[in-house]
């Protein structure tokens, strides 16, 4: 420990939708003064080009000739976390039902991840206090030496009942069919597939509320700063 500055400690927080993981990815880094990273989004941002951009969402090689047009910015200040793409601000327009409709198909071609992982890659190597970096496969791929892994789960039900909660109106059956189908998309695609890492540490949110699962999970990081 020089200056008995902490040294910059790299947490990746990955699962599935509907399991607390922006809120409390956001409110952990907070509350340990580190950078905060959304991967999703930029998954989201990328996507978002592509729609608006016209290009053929059913034609992998189409999305791939594209992958590296787009300038993609992230910031990472965890009260407000920012995204540009080609200096336009689309941190609204990348929620839209469109995008998401359309996120995982473009994220599992092989470009779009390369080009992706690199940027998050090199977000995470320049975070000079050190950074939580939330995503599907963050502690598999993107940063498998990571000094943290968790790896957030709930149950189907519990996470339709948040995620419908946050889509205003949205129905709870047909919202738990998209996550499952979404999973599904996720955790079958060759290219770094939503998977536990084996050295996560596992935990389940259903029961737990939101400010239980931020506690849990800053014990977490404080316990591995100590001994690091």
């Amino acid at each position: 420990m020089e200056n008995g500055a902490a040294q910059p400690v790299i947490v990746a927080i990955d699962g599935p939708s509907g399991t607390g993981k922006s809120s409390t990815s956001k409110a952990v880094a907070a509350q340990l003064g580190l950078s905060y990273l959304d991967t999703g989004a930029q998954y989201r941002a990328i996507t978002w080009w592509m729609v608006t951009n016209g290009i053929d969402i059913e034609d992998p090689t189409a999305i791939a000739a594209v992958a590296g047009k787009p300038e993609i910015v992230s910031g990472d200040d965890p009260a407000d976390p920012t995204i540009t793409v080609d200096g336009v601000d689309v941190a609204g327009p990348i929620r839209t039902q469109e995008v998401t409709s359309q996120v995982s198909a473009v994220s599992a071609v092989p470009e779009v991840r390369a080009r992706i992982t690199e940027l998050q890659r090199s977000i995470a190597a320049s975070a000079e206090r050190g950074i939580v970096v939330e995503g599907r496969d963050i502690g598999t791929t993107v940063l498998p030496d990571a000094d943290l892994k968790i790896f957030l789960t709930a149950s189907p039900e519990a996470r339709a009942a948040r995620r419908s909660g946050e889509l205003k109106g949205a129905d709870v059956n047909a919202t738990r069919e998209a996550l499952v189908k979404r999973d599904a998309a996720d955790s079958s695609r060759k290219t770094s597939p939503l998977a536990k890492a084996h050295d996560a540490v596992e935990v389940d949110t259903t029961e737990l509320t939101l400010a239980q699962v931020i506690e849990c999970v800053v014990t977490l990081v404080e316990e591995k700063r100590a001994g690091k």
